[in-house]
């Protein structure tokens, strides 16, 4: 398959599923997959994020041996809404090296208290830094205050999780 072809012949969640089942397990196609998430121009990557997240559900440990490069992604400043949305939305189910914690929980902190933030990329946030928080007890009283901070701009979406995300931290 032509994953670069298929993304960009059709952006719907049937073609996505039909290129993450494609991939399904197999670490040679992972990596060719990785390779356009990586590298490839600002449109195909925006498509091909979705991919990721679906592989990820699927496969988290395929996607785990690669963390490191993807949560780099994060620091390109023109990164697309939907490929933060989906490492974010990635790095909820998946086991995080200790040695991203430190980078990811900033990254985070930021998403969470930008008001400019898309709704969901500041949801994935405040789930992905409370599962950090919770290897890391003294990290919870600075997101509670964070997320407390963030409901004084937030829309319902923001408000409902990040109840669901302070019953987790004081239980």
């Amino acid at each position: 398959m032509d994953i670069r072809k298929e993304v960009l012949k059709e952006h719907s969640k049937s073609q996505t599923l039909k290129i993450a089942a494609w991939i399904g397990n197999d670490e040679l196609r992972f990596r060719q997959f990785l390779q356009i998430f990586l590298h490839d121009e600002y449109r195909v990557v925006q498509r091909i994020s979705w991919v990721l997240s679906s592989v990820a559900e699927a496969h988290p440990k395929l996607v785990n041996k690669s963390i490191g490069k993807i949560i780099k992604r994060l620091d390109d400043n023109d990164i697309h809404n939907a490929v933060k949305r989906n490492i974010m939305r990635v790095l909820q189910f998946i086991n995080i090296s200790p040695k991203y914690y430190a980078k990811v929980y900033d990254k985070c902190i930021n998403y969470i208290t930008n008001p400019n933030e898309t709704i969901a990329v500041r949801c994935f946030a405040m789930k992905v830094a409370s599962n950090i928080a919770d290897k890391f007890p003294e990290l919870k009283n600075e997101l509670a205050e964070t997320i407390n901070f963030s409901l004084k701009t937030a829309t319902a979406g923001i408000k409902a999780r990040a109840k669901k995300v302070l019953k987790k931290l004081y239980s």
